[in-house]
């Protein structure tokens, strides 16, 4: 079973089968898009398949960064963020949720930065990362 709930790699997502596979999370997902795009836009918006581990998975884009993931699962879905090692500092001097300091924690260590996930359930999840995205841009 692939991590997105979306793994079929001749289908690219469509608004409704998103919406089905969301669920309750749909208002969520749409709400941290428009955050985003108004804190950091214009953005891009691209559906990417990452293979049969992992599925589909939509790229949030400034210019040519990849500002997050977002992977949708069943009535829920995951933010992917990769962090640098000074964004990663800046985040530990801010108020934010041991759990997510866990993830990073525990997250691998590539190149280009440390990679993870955080579930996304609720708005105070949707705060929680726009904390994380607010010390990867600056």
């Amino acid at each position: 079973m692939a991590l997105s709930a979306l793994d079929d790699k001749d289908v690219e997502p469509i608004a409704g089968e998103l919406a089905k596979v969301l669920g309750p999370s749909e208002e969520w997902w749409h709400y941290l898009i428009a955050r985003m795009e108004a804190s950091y836009g214009p953005l891009s918006e691209a559906w990417s398949f990452s293979g049969a581990k992992y599925g589909w998975n939509l790229r949030l884009r400034q210019k040519n960064r990849t500002i997050l993931y977002l992977i949708p699962q069943n009535h829920a879905f995951l933010v992917g963020v990769v962090l640098g090692d000074r964004a990663l500092a800046l985040l530990r001097r801010e108020d934010v949720n041991p759990g997510t300091l866990l993830l990073i924690d525990e997250a691998p260590r590539y190149g280009e930065g440390t990679g993870f996930r955080i579930p996304v359930t609720s708005a105070a999840d949707c705060t929680e990362i726009e904390i994380v995205i607010e010390a990867k841009m600056s």
